[in-house]
């Protein structure tokens, strides 16, 4: 059987790292550790976090970084589609990578939805997934 895929998406401004640590913490007891954990690799908020406690954790991670940032050990895509010249679409046509791969998305954000996150959101809308916002 195939592992659960949850996108862990949200602004770069989030910082209640122990409401992401606990929800990534019951994604593992829900689905017996059988879930990849998916998210953009953004160096602050809640991707950062996503990232940190999966692997804490000891679980599957993916990262789809936007293609004018460099290639990883955690990226999907092949090394070609990194290191471009910067371009804000880069985040765009990340956003529908990461909403592709995933089953389910969640979206992390202090207040207010911000536009990348609007980005994958209406992704996972147009693609069916399911998704849900968590605030504060």
């Amino acid at each position: 059987m195939e592992k659960t895929k949850v996108a862990i998406i949200g602004s770069r401004e989030y910082t209640n790292r122990r409401k992401v640590q606990e929800f990534v913490h019951q994604l593992k007891g829900k689905f017996n550790g059988e879930v990849v954990i998916v998210s953009g690799g953004a160096k602050f908020g809640a991707d950062k976090y996503a990232k940190r406690f999966a692997l804490d954790f000891d679980l599957e991670y993916h990262e789809f970084p936007p293609y004018h940032d460099s290639h990883n050990m955690h990226c999907v895509l092949d090394k070609f589609f990194y290191s471009k010249p910067y371009n804000v679409g880069n985040y765009h046509s990340r956003n529908k990578k990461l909403v592709e791969h995933s089953d389910m998305v969640v979206a992390f954000v202090p207040t207010n939805v911000t536009n990348g996150t609007k980005s994958a959101l209406k992704y996972a809308k147009e693609l069916g997934k399911k998704f849900v916002i968590i605030s504060g």
